[in-house]
């Protein structure tokens, strides 16, 4: 039985400071045993980057328009100072299984997914053929992925019908200019500068009112300067049950509405063309990724049909294009954890309402999960807000009944990570780096002497963030 009491805080050790890791911490703190002092709470923040926020530092485009305000609301959440962040500190790496667990009551694991999911088809292997999440990883300056990415195509396909592949295709069609308000590194900005990309096509399995994107993301690609967007009258069709879902459901109604209305400004004769294309494929299966001497030199689709109830049957028709590049973006998937069981078909931790689960299925006490790593790369923010106010029901529901903890003071784990030498970084340690960075956004000058203005400039390598964090 758990060795907490009114001496010393229930002890919890949160694996991931993206929106699911600081809503879990944010919500244990705001719980009802927590507002009426029933019980005393201490809570440490471990983040595998020198900076907090995972995904929405490293897994959303810089010119999203909600970035910033999710940021500000996890910013708030930490510097209330009721949670301890530390930053630069691996699972697996520098702190094992049963460390954390002589050191805390409980651990949930937040780590998402930040992982491509598999393109099974032919030739996915190809120079030239590359996950969306590497790519999304490079252009949000992940410090451990390489400076370079190889942008020298001028035609390339975007497989996938979600936000994510939204977000590939726009960034790779935009003009790098119009990426410096945002807050991409140098080398980002130089690499999109010269890129010789013309054409950018995205490919959806299904028809135009079953698009996993939202309103808000199909909009931004109309937002793009100097770049066209091009649809094709034979991929608008509509089934039963997609008129049943324009009818009924709101969302998918603005969207057909706006495809639709892009679709009908294409006979405008008096629209002077971009220098690039951004163009929105429908009933389009990718069967296999064409190259010649092993790299990319094209792609081959089934042509689909709708059946009635908004899925799709090949029709036996395929069609081939040229690429130079192919980008897959159809979804993320979660990593297996050392000393954690692993679903690895649906890539998440075998859990029941967020408590882990062994192998033969019995729950592994003071372990729980929460966001993707818990249920799948589904679901926007509200859906990562329920799932950590089910997993911190759950264990706050376990509470009188955990293991007894070996080494439960505050200080014992800045001691271990100490011991062995870990530059850990702390909230303060953010807030130095976030000068910085502000910093670099209002010292800027344009290399070609341009006036811009920026409100960061992003940090890129891991030593100089530590460094930086810790001066």
């Amino acid at each position: 039985m758990a060795n907490f009491s009114v001496t010393r805080p229930f002890r919890v050790a949160v694996v991931g400071s993206g929106p699911a890791g600081v809503y879990a911490a944010d919500i244990l703190t705001k719980s009802q045993e927590v507002t009426d002092g029933d019980v005393q709470l201490s809570i440490d923040l471990f983040e595998s980057q020198p900076a907090p926020y995972g995904l929405i530092r490293y897994g959303v485009a810089p010119d999203h328009p909600r970035i910033k305000g999710i940021m500000n609301a996890l910013h708030k959440v930490l510097d209330r100072g009721d949670i301890r962040f530390f930053g630069n500190v691996m699972y697996g790496r520098d702190l094992s299984l049963a460390e954390l667990r002589s050191h805390y009551d409980a651990v949930i694991f937040a780590t998402g997914a930040t992982k491509d999911a598999m393109l099974d088809i032919p030739g996915v292997d190809f120079e030239g053929s590359y996950g969306g999440a590497d790519f999304v990883s490079w252009y949000d300056g992940h410090p451990d992925v390489p400076r370079e990415w190889p942008l020298n195509a001028k035609e390339i396909a975007v497989i996938g019908n979600g936000n994510v592949a939204l977000d590939v295709a726009r960034v790779l069609s935009k003009h790098a200019d119009d990426m410096l308000v945002t807050e991409i590194p140098d080398n980002v900005y130089e690499g999109l500068k010269a890129s010789p990309v013309t054409d950018v096509h995205i490919f959806g399995r299904r028809g135009p009112a079953q698009v996993k994107f939202t309103p808000l993301e199909l909009r931004e690609l109309s937002h793009s300067r100097d770049v066209d967007i091009v649809l094709y009258e034979e991929d608008f069709d509509f089934d039963t049950a997609s008129d049943a879902a324009i009818k009924s459901n709101n969302q998918v109604k603005i969207m057909v509405n706006t495809l639709t209305n892009w679709l009908a400004e294409e006979h405008d004769e008096t629209r002077v063309p971009a220098s690039r294309r951004l163009h929105l494929h429908f009933l389009h299966t990718p069967v296999e990724i064409l190259g010649a001497q092993g790299h990319v030199t094209g792609m081959r689709f089934e042509r689909n049909e709708l059946d009635g109830t908004g899925n799709v049957r090949g029709t036996g028709e395929f069609i081939d294009y040229p690429f130079q590049a192919v980008y897959r973006a159809v979804g993320y998937f979660g990593s297996e954890l050392p000393e954690v069981d692993f679903d690895s078909r649906r890539g998440v931790i075998p859990n029941d309402g967020g408590r882990v689960l062994a192998a033969d299925g019995s729950h592994v006490p003071g372990l729980y999960a929460t966001g993707w790593i818990k249920r799948g790369p589904v679901g926007l923010i509200g859906s990562t807000k329920g799932d950590a106010l089910e997993t911190v029901g759950c264990l706050l529901e376990d509470r009188l009944n955990l293991p007894v903890v070996e080494h439960p003071g505050e200080e014992e784990i800045v001691k271990l990570l100490e011991s062995r030498g870990v530059e850990y970084t702390t909230w303060e340690g953010w807030n130095k780096l976030d000068a910085h960075e502000k910093h670099l956004g209002e010292s800027y000058t344009h290399p070609a002497g341009l006036e811009v203005s920026r409100e960061r400039v992003k940090v890129v390598d891991r030593e100089h963030m530590v460094n930086i964090s810790k001066k």
